[in-house]
């Protein structure tokens, strides 16, 4: 049976878009599935509140829409990944995050939200400006809570990537919440570091580096200040 949809019926681009992923949680389930493929159980656990029915709903839509694909075409609650279609929602998704650390630093999070450190990955990449990459070669390893990723610096080119890298130039660990808080100008580097919420192991002059390729560099008012950013070893 076909399924009726809601739609804007305006010969326009983005009212076409919005037709396929403005419904409620279609772009958090995509952010899900923009690291690879996930099944129905982790997607259903990685967004709290969906519900499964509307969870089916959603994921039947979006596969009807060209932007998800079954791995497991035979199993109603086996695994789901983009398409190319679906894929090219990455920078739009991106461009989102950066409008909503934005909005969240002018008017503050909302309090008792739910915090998870697989969502860390898409928060650098948000925050990572290219424009701002070191004429370095060098790797930038994020843990948060269990997730592990990191950044990949090299002429000048920058890649996020899952997974722990090979032989870091600076590794930075943090719980979920803490790191958030940082992320969203909430919490001082400084003050993270101090209280040990934060803690940075590496070579030191790599810590400035870090701190203005994802934007944080504002944070930390003088060299004297980002020298502080220990414990760092060369």
């Amino acid at each position: 049976m076909e399924r009726k949809k809601r739609s804007y019926d305006q010969q326009c681009a983005l009212a076409y878009a919005l037709d396929v992923v403005g419904e409620r949680w279609t772009l958090l389930i995509i952010r899900e599935l923009l690291h690879g493929p996930r099944r129905y159980r982790e997607l259903l656990d990685a967004l709290p509140g969906i519900g499964t029915n509307l969870l089916a709903a959603r994921l039947a839509s979006l596969v009807d829409a060209g932007v998800l694909a079954p791995t497991e075409p035979r199993r109603r609650t086996g695994g789901y990944m983009l398409t190319d279609l679906g894929r090219s929602l990455h920078e739009p998704i991106l461009g989102l995050s950066r409008f909503g650390m934005a909005h969240t630093t002018l008017h503050g999070a909302r309090p008792g939200a739910t915090v998870r450190a697989s969502w860390a990955v898409l928060a650098i990449e948000a925050m990572v400006d290219a424009e701002r990459a070191p004429e370095v070669d060098e790797t930038y390893q994020f843990e948060v809570d269990a997730e592990t990723f990191h950044v990949q610096v090299s002429a000048g080119q920058v890649e996020v990537r899952s997974g722990p890298a090979v032989d870091p130039t600076l590794t930075v660990r943090a719980d979920a919440n803490s790191f958030f808080r940082v992320g969203m100008r909430q919490l001082d580097p400084i003050e993270a570091l101090v209280s040990g919420a934060v803690a940075v192991e590496g070579v030191p002059a790599a810590v400035t580096r870090c701190l203005r390729l994802i934007g944080l560099m504002n944070d930390v008012a003088t060299p004297g200040r980002s020298a502080a950013l220990g414990p760092a070893t060369a």
